[in-house]
C-alpha cells in the first residue's frame, strides 16, 4: 500500500503524528545518503587500484597467504607483498580485516544493484 512512502496517514491526522513521520523520513533519508556517500568513497578508492592490485586483494579477501597468492598468479611471493602494500594504502586499509571489510561492503553494494 506504501509503494515506497514513508509513511501512511489516515484522515483525520494529528499534526504531531506528521511531523513524527517527516522527522522519521529525514532521519531514513540522512543515513541512506550517508551510507550511499560511503559506498562511492569506497568505489572511488577501489577506482585507484590497478587490476593487478584488484587480483591479489581478491585473494586476500579468499583468505590466502602471500606464498598461494604469488603460485596461483605465477609471481614472486616479494611482488604480491608489494601488490599488497600498495592495494591496502590506496583503500586506506590499516589491516587486512579492514581490508576484507570495506571489500566486501563494495560486493554486497553492488549484489544489491543488480
Amino acid at each position: 500500500m506504501k509503494d515506497g512512502a514513508v509513511d501512511f496517514l489516515s484522515k483525520p491526522v494529528k499534526d504531531q503524528r506528521v511531523i513524527d513521520a517527516v522527522v522519521s523520513a529525514l532521519e531514513k533519508d540522512a543515513m541512506l545518503r550517508a551510507s550511499r556517500r560511503k559506498q562511492n568513497e569506497l568505489q572511488s578508492l577501489y577506482n585507484l587500484l590497478t587490476p593487478r592490485e584488484r587480483e591479489v586483494i581478491h585473494y586476500v579477501v579468499e583468505g590466502l597467504m602471500n606464498k598461494q597468492i604469488a603460485t596461483r598468479m605465477h609471481l614472486s611471493e616479494i611482488t604480491i607483498k608489494i601488490h599488497r602494500s600498495t592495494a591496502m594504502r590506496k583503500m586506506e586499509a590499516g589491516s587486512v580485516a579492514e581490508l576484507v571489510r570495506k571489500i566486501e561492503a563494495l560486493i554486497t553494494s553492488e549484489e544489491a544493484m543488480l
